[in-house]
């Protein structure tokens, strides 16, 4: 018998600004779906999503979710308002005795609890909004760029969490390796119109192109209907001016099934200018070491970069990507330690904060009143490497529409503002590009040209990055850093630093890896053995005997239901389900308890 859906979507239309989002949108999500939800920036992803969720009202259409089942929606800026601490916040929904699930999420997401939601930045605020939503763990969460603002541990965490989870989910990441990891199906919004493939999104793209390529030949094909019918009228409807009225009409309609056709989005019109050759050593450290108090941030590091190079920082946050790449630069200081530059650097910074924008500001007056862009005397111009440009022609290269020109930058959606920054950053000369963190929010397609124009930029580029595939097509160098000030150079992306350091498959797809294990002879010499648990270990040790002991009461009722030997003939639906079901907890309970057996060894020591 099919299982009645989570949430199903009906005609669904939407309007804003008197522009159409959707037009007779229907959708359903069944249990155990996992979706990756994909389009261009600003095509209506997360819109959709907050619809899905119950938070915009379509103007038509039906929203449904079958009774009984929870929707849950990850909030981009949840509202914290009347709570204490993050914690307080992530456990509201929560049962007194299910708050032990905030810890445990946070413990993976790397949020504290505790902290003050006064004190709490934006990044910490919508880890805690993740965590709320994976400790009340609905029957269909809703996941709006879930892996921002976290690093690549956390992410490991988050993408393991939900690939052991059988709830339904729906995703919208610009991280492909995530997506790739974790969906069996995809929606594509495109132009107001929303396609669905029952495949995940390691398929997209050829799916995507696929339909391009079909809807540009239909296309064609009508283009070419039109001429010829356009033709025909030019020449002979005078002599069959009654005989052929309705096929004068057919060429109307022709003329205006093209013109209702909506193109489809092009590319921004992105473009590095590296500017003067930098000299070949571009920058070398020797034996550059920082500590600030008694936290050691880096020991006695060297690296010496060349022409060209792209070295890409990975780490967790706060162990000091940030700070080693400014005393790379030379805006810190190294404790110990020398720094020096090659001849004829140009720097561009992107930084991951978006320091360099004003949300106050609209976005004529972010170009204009940036010293370095603004033309003597010309109000309207702005310079692009060297060469005056108008405002909104300038906006357009970077998708956007003569109406925003005007408008704050603090309406942005998080993609728009990284396009906006991307105009900022290329309107420069520059030899050596600093990217901090430049993916977060950027669409695929943006994603694809910019990986594009670092490959063509003839200059050095200097990254730091959480999203595993961009490292994979970007990075020549690694440096991860590791904690304790240990930092160390590989060979090649991320996917090259873990094989070197002989990181297999099944951890660096989120398996939980105990990390003091592999220290085993440090931490025998330090911490009595109890302590090699983590918080999610211990809570799992003491609730594997109640489950253990629920299994084997299942298995015993089934054994008695089988028992009956008439069950077979007399019902064997009944006998088959009872047998798959059987099977299933004998299989559950081995492995409850060869899990228990192995933590509550560790436990004793």
């Amino acid at each position: 018998m099919a299982r009645a859906p989570l949430l199903q979507l009906t005609d669904i239309s939407l309007t804003f600004g008197g522009e159409p989002v959707f037009h007779d949108l229907s959708l359903v999500v069944q249990p155990g779906d996992r979706v990756a939800l994909v389009g261009r920036n600003g095509s209506g992803k997360s819109t959709l999503m907050k619809v899905m969720a119950g938070l915009v009202e379509p103007d038509r259409g039906l929203r449904i979710v079958t009774p009984g089942v929870n929707v849950g929606y990850m909030e981009q800026e949840p509202d914290m308002v009347g709570f204490t601490t993050l914690g307080d916040y992530a456990a509201s929904q929560l049962d007194p005795a299910e708050t032990y699930r905030v810890e445990m999420a946070g413990e993976g997401l790397k949020f504290d609890p505790a902290r003050p939601v006064s004190t709490a930045s934006g990044g910490e605020r919508r880890r805690a909004a993740l965590a709320k939503l994976m400790a009340e763990a609905p029957d269909l969460m809703l996941l709006d760029e879930p892996t921002n603002h976290l690093d690549i541990e956390a992410i490991a965490w988050l993408e393991n969490e939900l690939r052991e989870t059988r709830k339904g989910f729906v995703l919208i990441s610009h991280d492909r390796a995530f997506l790739r990891e974790l969906t069996r199906a995809t929606l594509w919004i495109d132009r107001g119109m929303t396609r669905r493939q029952e495949k995940g999104f390691e398929h997209f793209e050829a799916w995507r192109d696929k339909v391009w390529d079909d809807e540009d030949q239909q296309r064609h094909k009508l283009d070419r209907k039109i001429k010829s019918e356009a033709r025909w009228a030019v020449e002979g409807i005078s002599a069959r001016r009654k005989r052929n009225q309705g096929r004068v009409r057919a060429l109307a309609e022709l003329r205006a099934e093209r013109s209702s056709q909506i193109r489809r989005q092009g590319t921004a019109a992105m473009a590095f200018d590296s500017g003067p050759t930098s000299g070949r050593k571009v920058i070398e450290a020797v034996d550059i070491s920082k500590a600030y108090g008694d936290k050691l941030i880096l020991e006695k590091f060297s690296i010496k970069i060349l022409r060209g190079d792209r070295v890409a920082f990975v780490g967790p946050n706060g162990v000091g990507k940030t700070t080693l790449l400014k005393m790379l630069l030379q805006e810190i200081a190294p404790d110990s330690g020398t720094v020096t530059h090659g001849t004829n650097l140009m720097p561009a910074v992107f930084d991951q904060a978006r320091a360099q924008l004003d949300p106050e500001m609209t976005l004529w007056e972010s170009l204009t009143g940036d010293a370095e862009m603004r033309v003597s005397g010309q109000a309207d111009q702005v310079l692009v490497r060297g060469q005056p440009r108008h405002v909104v022609a300038y906006l357009k290269d970077f998708l956007f529409d003569e109406r925003q020109a005007r408008a704050p930058v603090k309406s942005l959606s998080g993609g728009e503002k990284a396009r906006l920054l991307l105009a900022k950053l290329m309107a420069r000369e520059s030899n050596l590009l600093v990217l901090d963190e430049p993916t977060n929010d950027l669409d695929i397609e943006t994603l694809d040209l910019l990986q594009e124009l670092l490959d063509d930029f003839d200059g050095t580029v200097l990254l730091v990055s959480h999203d595993r595939d961009f490292l994979d097509r970007v990075a020549t160098t690694t440096i991860a850093m590791e904690g304790d000030g240990r930092a160390t150079t590989y060979a090649g992306g991320w996917s090259d630093y873990r094989a070197q350091r002989g990181v297999d498959g099944a951890a660096e797809a989120g398996k939980k890896v105990d990390k003091t294990v592999a220290k085993a002879p440090e931490v025998k010499q330090s911490k009595p053995a109890a302590t090699r648990l983590s918080f999610t270990e211990k809570h799992r040790l003491e609730e594997l005997p109640a489950l253990m002991e629920r299994l084997t009461a299942e298995i015993g009722k089934l054994e008695d239901l089988l028992s009956d030997p008439a069950l077979f003939t007399r019902e064997p639906l009944k006998f088959k389900k009872a047998t798959e079901a059987l099977t299933t907890r004998q299989s559950a309970l081995e492995e409850a308890e060869e899990e228990w057996l192995a933590l509550a060894e560790r436990a004793e020591g």
